[in-house]
């Protein structure tokens, strides 16, 4: 019986060793980002400094799966006046696989006027599975989160570029798979605070039933380098523009040559 035993342990072992190590998982060339970059962005609306948002890729000894890991956080909040009438402090983190780009982990803490959300994704992406607190969630390998998306579209092959090319990637947020598609829409020079840069412009696919109903109501600009950063981003709402852009910037993996001098 303990013969028996133990060859049904030893069997089991081997099958579950056999099945991870049969998994293929996606290879993602990343020359774009690495840890120890920072981003800080301001949110303006009209001329008005509303809010910050800082993006930092952190070095972790977290692993998933026995793959390694980068801890991405972002960080909002507003400033100065609009604390008084909506104050923002908000918090995402994802775990994101070094090889494959995808997030094993998202957290998301947020509180934005007094309004509060709470959410852990635990992502198996060996098992196609997405974990909540209270359900679990079939999804397709290498799916994104809010936060790893942002790093996933920054490692999209932007040579030989032709307006109208659509790129696109699955996202799982708030309990839903959502189909990010982005289209190219030409290359444009702008000027921020920080000078004039060389970018890519880009604007969201409307999809019926998505919260944009125009192509005008989203455009950002990425910048004409390898780090392909995004340096402004504009949003119609309804009652004007807002705008993020880029203020500072630290660790980048590459020269930020699209800056005009």
């Amino acid at each position: 019986m303990k013969k028996i035993v133990l060859s049904l342990t030893f069997i089991g072992l081997l099958l579950g060793m056999t099945s991870t190590e049969l998994v293929k998982y996606p290879v993602i060339k990343n020359t774009s980002f690495n840890v120890g970059e920072k981003l800080r962005y301001r949110v303006t609306y009209g001329f008005v400094d509303a809010g910050e948002a800082i993006l930092e890729v952190k070095p972790t000894s977290k692993r998933e799966n026995g793959r390694s890991l980068v801890h991405v956080v972002a960080t909002g909040r507003t400033l100065g006046g609009f604390n008084a009438f909506y104050k923002v402090r908000d918090v995402y983190e994802s775990y994101i696989d070094k090889q494959s780009i995808m997030p094993w982990l998202f957290l998301r803490d947020v509180n934005e006027g007094g309004y509060k959300i709470n959410q852990k994704y635990r992502f198996k992406q060996h098992l196609r599975k997405v974990y909540t607190d209270k359900k679990t969630f079939k999804v397709p390998m290498g799916v994104q989160d809010m936060i790893s998306s942002f790093y996933k579209a920054r490692t999209l092959n932007f040579n030989n570029l032709k307006k109208g090319q659509v790129f696109s990637f699955k996202c799982f947020m708030d309990e839903e798979i959502y189909t990010l598609k982005i289209k190219y829409a030409g290359d444009e020079t702008i000027k921020i605070r920080k000078g004039k840069f060389k970018t890519h412009k880009f604007v969201p696919v409307v999809q019926t039933g998505r919260y944009f109903k125009s192509e005008d109501d989203v455009q950002f600009w990425v910048t004409a380098d390898k780090n392909k950063i995004p340096l402004l981003v504009k949003a119609k709402i309804p009652v004007g523009i807002v705008k993020l852009h880029l203020v500072e910037w630290n660790g980048l993996k590459n020269p930020l040559s699209s800056k005009v001098k």
